[in-house]
């Protein structure tokens, strides 16, 4: 009997869970026969487990991954990372080139700002630390807890910093840290801007739908966003927006 195709997932992301969801389900009119590993790279304490066959861990950059994609036999490739998760996704496109697998990236569609949102797009943490001075001194900050220390310089600034885990130093002096996990509602997310007095909110593009209710809220008073650009995918690489698209483009890379 022929082995069924192996499928390697990257990503501990919602869209991740969905597309695990949806392969190892296997329910969809034109239904895929395929083996599905997820990869997470354990940098959340306790991670949302997507269904199917689980790695945590790293796998030594693109020569570790290659090796792995070789010796586990995958016939396919999904980056489903976060869209800021650069480096992984130039490691996968080295490692599927030097493997010989077929790559595809799954990428939520980006943020877009309507005509009575006050953003200040950046492309970088330390555009967005540069674009702060003159905006606001309360400052929600929901760029994660690994780009503190861009901020940390910033002491005329108070910050409410969101993230999954607690950060670890160097952040800024004037602080307080909020751990929670989306999705959010626009209720919770307008009484927390007026709860804390919030004058300017600090978000990266990541897209989707779980986080994005604090841009209406930011909206609705009136506040200024500094919005992070997202990297581009690495040059060559296809890329799909939903589940659908994945499936689509997996029943001609693998039949």
């Amino acid at each position: 009997m022929t082995a069924a195709p192996h499928v390697l997932i990257l990503g501990g992301t919602t869209e991740a869970r969905l597309l695990a969801a949806a392969l190892v389900a296997n329910t969809s009119d034109r239904p895929l026969l395929t083996r599905i590993t997820s990869s997470l790279a354990g940098r959340v304490a306790q991670p949302r487990l997507p269904v199917g066959e689980v790695r945590i861990g790293g796998f030594g950059g693109p020569d570790g991954l290659a090796r792995w994609m070789r010796e586990q036999q995958v016939d396919a490739l999904i980056d489903a990372t976060h869209p800021f998760a650069g480096t992984i996704s130039f490691n996968a496109a080295s490692a599927a080139a030097t493997a010989h697998v077929p790559l595809l990236a799954l990428r939520r569609p980006s943020w877009v700002a309507g005509p009575e949102d006050r953003w200040h797009a950046v492309a970088s943490l330390a555009g967005a630390a540069d674009a702060l001075p003159g905006l606001g001194e309360r400052v929600f900050l929901t760029t994660g807890r690994l780009g503190l220390a861009t901020f940390a310089p910033l002491t005329e600034h108070w910050f409410l910093v969101r993230s999954v885990d607690a950060p670890a130093p160097p952040m800024p002096p004037r602080m307080e840290v909020l751990l929670d996990r989306g999705p959010f509602s626009l209720e919770s997310e307008a009484a927390l801007l007026r709860r804390h007095r919030i004058e300017v909110l600090v978000t990266k593009d990541s897209g989707g739908r779980a986080t994005a209710a604090k841009l209406t809220a930011a909206r609705e008073a009136g506040l200024p966003v500094v919005v992070v650009r997202r990297p581009p995918v690495p040059d060559g690489v296809p890329v799909a927006e939903d589940v659908g698209q994945v499936e689509e483009w997996l029943r001609t890379a693998i039949g």
